[in-house]
Protein backbone atom coordinates (compact mmCIF):
# COMPACT_ATOMS: atom_id res chain seq x y z
CA UNK A 1 0.00 0.00 0.00
CA UNK A 2 2.98 2.74 0.96
CA UNK A 3 4.50 2.05 -2.31
CA UNK A 4 0.90 2.88 -3.88
CA UNK A 5 0.60 5.86 -2.02
CA UNK A 6 4.26 7.01 -2.72
CA UNK A 7 4.02 7.57 -6.13
CA UNK A 8 4.51 10.79 -7.96
CA UNK A 9 1.12 12.92 -8.26
CA UNK A 10 1.80 13.52 -12.06
CA UNK A 11 0.78 9.45 -12.30
CA UNK A 12 -2.81 9.90 -11.40
CA UNK A 13 -5.09 9.98 -14.15
CA UNK A 14 -6.20 13.49 -14.49
CA UNK A 15 -3.04 15.27 -13.36
CA UNK A 16 -0.06 14.62 -15.41
CA UNK A 17 2.98 17.03 -15.34
CA UNK A 18 1.52 20.69 -16.01
CA UNK A 19 -0.98 20.03 -13.05
CA UNK A 20 1.55 18.72 -10.64
CA UNK A 21 3.22 20.97 -11.46
CA UNK A 22 0.93 23.30 -9.69
CA UNK A 23 -0.09 21.26 -7.18
CA UNK A 24 3.27 20.88 -5.71
CA UNK A 25 4.01 24.90 -5.88
CA UNK A 26 0.67 25.87 -4.48
CA UNK A 27 -0.69 23.00 -2.07
CA UNK A 28 2.42 21.03 -1.31
CA UNK A 29 0.84 18.03 -2.88
CA UNK A 30 3.82 16.15 -4.51
CA UNK A 31 2.17 12.13 -3.91
CA UNK A 32 -0.41 10.48 -4.10
CA UNK A 33 -0.61 10.43 0.10
CA UNK A 34 -0.42 13.81 0.06
CA UNK A 35 -3.25 14.67 -1.80
CA UNK A 36 -5.24 11.47 0.22
CA UNK A 37 -4.02 13.77 3.84
CA UNK A 38 -5.34 16.89 1.24
CA UNK A 39 -8.60 17.18 3.70
CA UNK A 40 -12.20 19.57 2.83
CA UNK A 41 -12.20 22.94 5.19
CA UNK A 42 -15.85 22.49 5.00
CA UNK A 43 -19.01 20.56 3.80
CA UNK A 44 -22.04 21.94 1.66
CA UNK A 45 -25.59 20.08 1.71
CA UNK A 46 -26.22 19.11 -1.76
CA UNK A 47 -29.80 17.29 0.08
CA UNK A 48 -31.69 20.64 -0.82
CA UNK A 49 -32.87 21.77 -3.75
CA UNK A 50 -34.70 25.56 -3.63
CA UNK A 51 -36.60 27.42 -6.12
CA UNK A 52 -36.12 30.33 -6.97
CA UNK A 53 -38.38 31.66 -5.27
CA UNK A 54 -37.30 30.45 -1.73
CA UNK A 55 -34.07 32.35 -2.36
CA UNK A 56 -33.33 33.15 0.93
CA UNK A 57 -30.34 35.40 1.28
CA UNK A 58 -29.17 34.36 4.44
CA UNK A 59 -28.65 31.00 3.71
CA UNK A 60 -24.27 30.46 2.76
CA UNK A 61 -24.84 28.34 -0.07
CA UNK A 62 -27.85 27.44 -2.44
CA UNK A 63 -28.73 25.14 -4.88
CA UNK A 64 -31.38 25.61 -7.74
CA UNK A 65 -32.50 23.24 -10.59
CA UNK A 66 -33.33 25.32 -13.37
CA UNK A 67 -32.50 26.02 -17.20
CA UNK A 68 -30.20 28.66 -18.89
CA UNK A 69 -32.37 31.31 -20.66
CA UNK A 70 -29.53 33.56 -22.45
CA UNK A 71 -26.55 35.24 -21.80
CA UNK A 72 -25.62 38.85 -22.29
CA UNK A 73 -22.31 41.09 -21.44
CA UNK A 74 -22.10 43.94 -19.58
CA UNK A 75 -19.58 46.36 -19.27
CA UNK A 76 -16.03 47.18 -21.16
CA UNK A 77 -12.71 45.55 -20.29
CA UNK A 78 -11.52 45.33 -17.57
CA UNK A 79 -15.16 45.46 -16.27
CA UNK A 80 -17.05 43.31 -18.48
CA UNK A 81 -19.20 41.04 -17.03
CA UNK A 82 -21.57 38.08 -18.30
CA UNK A 83 -24.71 38.23 -17.51
CA UNK A 84 -26.23 34.48 -17.59
CA UNK A 85 -30.43 34.27 -17.55
CA UNK A 86 -31.69 31.21 -15.27
CA UNK A 87 -34.87 30.24 -14.36
CA UNK A 88 -36.96 27.73 -12.77
CA UNK A 89 -41.24 27.31 -12.87
CA UNK A 90 -41.28 30.02 -10.17
CA UNK A 91 -38.81 33.16 -11.51
CA UNK A 92 -35.44 34.42 -13.06
CA UNK A 93 -32.59 35.36 -11.49
CA UNK A 94 -28.93 36.73 -12.83
CA UNK A 95 -25.68 34.28 -12.44
CA UNK A 96 -22.85 36.73 -12.71
CA UNK A 97 -19.41 36.00 -14.04
CA UNK A 98 -16.21 38.64 -14.38
CA UNK A 99 -14.25 36.14 -15.22
CA UNK A 100 -13.96 32.94 -17.13
CA UNK A 101 -16.46 34.11 -19.82
CA UNK A 102 -15.24 32.48 -22.60
CA UNK A 103 -15.30 29.01 -20.81
CA UNK A 104 -18.96 30.01 -19.62
CA UNK A 105 -20.15 30.59 -23.30
CA UNK A 106 -18.51 27.70 -24.69
CA UNK A 107 -19.96 25.48 -22.16
CA UNK A 108 -23.37 26.48 -20.80
CA UNK A 109 -26.45 25.80 -23.54
CA UNK A 110 -29.55 27.71 -23.48
CA UNK A 111 -32.31 25.15 -22.01
CA UNK A 112 -30.59 22.89 -21.30
CA UNK A 113 -31.75 22.04 -17.46
CA UNK A 114 -28.74 22.74 -14.73
CA UNK A 115 -28.00 22.38 -11.29
CA UNK A 116 -26.67 25.48 -9.57
CA UNK A 117 -24.67 25.79 -6.30
CA UNK A 118 -23.98 29.39 -5.28
CA UNK A 119 -23.94 32.23 -2.98
CA UNK A 120 -26.23 34.78 -2.75
CA UNK A 121 -25.52 38.50 -2.96
CA UNK A 122 -28.10 41.31 -3.25
CA UNK A 123 -26.51 44.16 -5.70
CA UNK A 124 -28.60 47.40 -6.53
CA UNK A 125 -32.12 45.17 -4.54
CA UNK A 126 -31.60 42.83 -6.77
CA UNK A 127 -30.56 39.11 -5.61
CA UNK A 128 -28.07 37.17 -7.97
CA UNK A 129 -25.45 34.41 -7.59
CA UNK A 130 -21.49 35.53 -8.50
CA UNK A 131 -19.00 32.58 -10.17
CA UNK A 132 -21.65 29.70 -8.99
CA UNK A 133 -20.87 26.15 -10.01
CA UNK A 134 -23.18 25.22 -12.61
CA UNK A 135 -23.27 21.47 -14.24
CA UNK A 136 -26.00 19.53 -16.11
CA UNK A 137 -28.70 17.97 -14.05
CA UNK A 138 -28.45 14.36 -15.94
CA UNK A 139 -24.44 14.71 -15.37
CA UNK A 140 -24.93 15.78 -11.55
CA UNK A 141 -27.06 12.99 -10.53
CA UNK A 142 -24.94 10.58 -11.73
CA UNK A 143 -21.58 11.71 -10.35
CA UNK A 144 -23.20 13.02 -7.03
CA UNK A 145 -23.92 9.82 -4.84
CA UNK A 146 -23.94 11.75 -1.54
CA UNK A 147 -25.68 14.71 -0.02
CA UNK A 148 -22.73 16.36 1.93
CA UNK A 149 -20.25 17.72 -0.84
CA UNK A 150 -16.49 18.38 0.32
CA UNK A 151 -15.18 22.12 -0.62
CA UNK A 152 -11.21 22.33 -0.72
CA UNK A 153 -8.71 25.74 -0.15
CA UNK A 154 -7.25 26.29 -3.85
CA UNK A 155 -5.09 29.51 -4.47
CA UNK A 156 -5.88 32.52 -7.47
CA UNK A 157 -2.95 30.35 -9.19
CA UNK A 158 -4.64 26.80 -8.82
CA UNK A 159 -8.38 28.61 -9.87
CA UNK A 160 -6.73 30.69 -12.73
CA UNK A 161 -5.81 27.25 -14.73
CA UNK A 162 -8.85 25.82 -14.02
CA UNK A 163 -7.68 23.77 -10.59
CA UNK A 164 -10.93 24.38 -8.29
CA UNK A 165 -12.24 22.20 -5.35
CA UNK A 166 -14.35 20.39 -7.25
CA UNK A 167 -11.21 19.27 -9.38
CA UNK A 168 -9.78 18.29 -6.23
CA UNK A 169 -12.18 16.28 -5.60
CA UNK A 170 -12.38 14.45 -8.62
CA UNK A 171 -9.12 13.88 -8.77
CA UNK A 172 -9.47 12.09 -4.97
CA UNK A 173 -12.67 9.97 -6.19
CA UNK A 174 -9.99 8.70 -9.04
CA UNK A 175 -8.03 8.12 -6.81
CA UNK A 176 -9.95 6.35 -4.36
CA UNK A 177 -11.29 3.84 -7.40
CA UNK A 178 -7.90 2.85 -7.70
CA UNK A 179 -6.67 2.68 -4.34
CA UNK A 180 -8.10 -1.16 -3.07
CA UNK A 181 -8.44 -1.95 0.50
CA UNK A 182 -6.95 -0.77 2.99
CA UNK A 183 -6.12 -2.46 5.30
CA UNK A 184 -7.61 -2.14 8.95
CA UNK A 185 -4.85 -0.29 11.56
CA UNK A 186 -7.09 -0.90 14.51
CA UNK A 187 -7.43 -4.10 16.88
CA UNK A 188 -10.37 -6.00 16.91
CA UNK A 189 -11.27 -5.30 20.51
CA UNK A 190 -11.26 -1.39 19.85
CA UNK A 191 -13.50 -1.56 17.07
CA UNK A 192 -15.77 -3.81 18.51
CA UNK A 193 -16.07 -1.45 21.65
CA UNK A 194 -16.68 1.34 20.28
CA UNK A 195 -19.01 -0.37 17.51
CA UNK A 196 -16.97 0.74 14.16
CA UNK A 197 -17.64 -0.44 10.60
Amino acid sequence: MNQFLNQDIKFLSGVGPKRAELLNKELQIFTFEDLLLYYPFKYIDRSKVYTISQIDTTVAYIQLRGSVMGFKKEGKWPKERLIVKFKDNTGTIDLIFFEGVKYVLGNLKVNAEYIMLGKPSVFNGQINFVHPELEEAIKFESSIAYSLQPFYNTTEKLKSNFITSRIIQKLLNTLWQNIGEIPETLPPYIIQQAHFL
